[in-house]
C-alpha cells in the first residue's frame, strides 16, 4: 500500500515533465528568446563585418601570448611626524623609534611586448623608473627582470629575462606608414587586468609637446582605450604588426576619454638597439636655445612664412657657437633637410652622429647664408 502511495504521488510530477517537454519541443527546445537563427546571420554588409571580427581575433590570438605583464616593488621611506623633531613632545611622550626611518613597499603595474627569443623586453621608462624589484609574467610563469637601459626622454625602457625555453617576439611594423584612419589595437593590463584587447582608430599622426618635460618627440594618436596599467604595451595594426608604444592618456579624471598616444615603433627600434649595445641613450646637440617664431616677427624679419627654428640663446663655446650661428638668426635647413619648427631641428640633430659635420642654412639680416656646424654630445 505504501509503494502504491509514491507511485500516485508521483503521477502528477511525472505528468507536469511531459507537459514542459512538450512545450518546450514546440518552442524549439529554448524555454525563453526567439526560435531559430537571427535573420542577421545572412547578408552581405553582416559578411564583411564578420570578415573584419575575425581579423580582430586573428591579431589577438599572434599577440597573446607575446604580450606580458609587468609588476613592480619599490621602497619608499615614510614621512616623519615634526611632532617628534619637537623637544618638548619629546621630554612628554618619550622618542619613539628614534634614529629609525620608516618605509614601505609601493607597487605598479604596466605591460611590455616580446623583442627576441632570448628574453629582451619593450616597456615605457616611467613604468620601471627608480623602482626595487622588476617581475615578467608571460602567460602563467612570472621572471625576474633586469633593467639594461633605460631613457628618459623618450619614455623607453630595455628589460631581460632569462626565458627557460625560446620565446615568440612580435613583429615590428613601420611607424611612417601609419595613415589617419587606420585600425589601431592595443594589448595590456589596464588596472591589472590582463590582456584586455580594444579596437580604435588612429587618430592623428605626428602629435607633439604632449608632455612637460619640453619633449619634441612625435607621437601617434588612438581613441582605442589605454588606462592605467597599458604602459608600455603594444600599439598594433590589423596585421598584428606593433606600430607604437603605448604612453599616455589625455585625462581630467584619470580615466580613458578616447585620447591616447604612443610611440612610434620607429623611433623605439633605434633606441632599443643602442640601450642594447651602450645600456644608455649618446644624443647629438648643437647649443642652441630655440624660441617660438611668431608670423608677425617672420614679416619683420622679411621671411614669407614663420618656419624655421629662431635661435634665442648660444651656448658659449658649444658647436653652433663655434660654427657662427647667432641670436636672432633662424635656421631653415640642417644637413639638407628643411626646418620648420623646433621638432624638426631637433630630430636631424639626434640622428646625426656624434662628430660629424652638418651644413646650416641660415636667415640672418634678410638674406640667406650658409655655415658649418659640427654635432657634440649633450652633456
Amino acid at each position: 500500500m505504501r509503494n502504491k502511495k509514491l507511485f500516485m504521488a508521483a503521477i502528477p510530477v511525472l505528468s507536469a515533465v511531459i507537459l514542459l517537454s512538450l512545450f518546450c519541443m514546440g518552442r524549439g527546445g529554448n524555454l525563453f528568446g526567439a526560435s531559430g537563427d537571427s535573420p542577421l546571420k545572412t547578408g552581405s554588409a553582416v559578411t564583411e563585418a564578420v570578415k573584419v571580427q575575425d581579423a580582430f581575433r586573428k591579431v589577438f590570438e599572434l599577440n597573446r601570448h607575446k604580450v606580458v605583464y609587468i609588476s613592480t616593488e619599490q621602497t619608499v621611506k615614510m614621512q616623519q611626524n615634526p611632532f617628534l623633531n619637537d623637544p618638548f613632545f619629546r621630554e612628554f611622550f618619550g622618542n619613539p623609534r628614534s634614529g629609525q626611518p620608516r618605509t614601505q613597499k609601493r607597487t605598479g603595474l604596466g605591460t611590455g611586448f616580446i623583442l627576441s627569443d632570448d628574453g629582451y623586453i619593450c616597456t615605457n621608462y616611467h613604468v620601471v623608473n627608480g623602482v626595487d624589484k622588476v617581475k615578467v609574467k608571460i602567460n602563467s610563469t612570472a621572471y625576474d627582470a633586469t633593467v639594461v637601459g633605460s631613457d628618459e626622454r623618450t619614455d623607453l625602457a630595455l628589460l631581460k629575462i632569462s626565458p627557460k625555453e625560446k620565446l615568440e617576439p612580435v613583429y615590428l611594423g613601420d611607424s611612417s606608414t601609419v595613415k589617419v584612419g587606420d585600425w589601431a589595437i592595443a594589448i595590456g593590463n589596464p588596472f591589472g587586468l590582463d590582456r584586455t584587447f580594444t579596437v580604435g582608430v588612429v587618430s592623428a599622426v605626428g602629435r607633439r609637446d604632449l608632455d612637460l618635460m619640453g619633449d619634441s618627440q612625435s607621437h601617434i594618436q588612438t581613441d582605442a582605450s589605454i588606462n592605467p596599467g597599458n604602459s608600455g604595451g603594444p600599439l598594433l595594426n590589423i596585421y598584428g604588426e606593433v606600430i607604437g608604444i603605448n604612453r599616455m592618456i589625455y585625462s581630467q579624471t584619470g580615466g580613458n576619454i578616447g585620447i591616447g598616444f604612443a610611440i612610434p615603433v620607429n623611433t623605439a627600434k633605434a633606441v632599443l638597439e643602442e640601450l642594447k649595445t651602450h645600456k644608455k641613450i649618446k644624443r647629438g646637440y648643437i647649443g642652441v636655445q630655440i624660441v617660438p617664431l611668431t608670423e608677425e616677427y617672420a614679416k619683420e624679419l622679411g621671411l614669407s612664412s614663420n618656419e624655421g627654428a629662431l635661435v634665442g640663446q648660444v651656448v658659449d663655446g658649444g658647436p653652433a657657437d663655434k660654427g657662427g650661428l647667432q641670436v636672432g638668426d633662424v635656421i631653415l635647413a640642417l644637413g639638407g633637410s628643411s626646418v620648420k619648427d623646433f621638432g624638426d631641428l631637433v630630430g636631424v640633430v639626434e640622428k646625426t652622429p656624434i662628430g660629424k659635420t652638418l651644413q646650416v642654412t641660415a636667415w640672418r639680416k634678410k638674406a640667406k647664408i650658409n655655415l658649418f656646424v659640427t654635432v657634440g654630445e649633450r652633456p
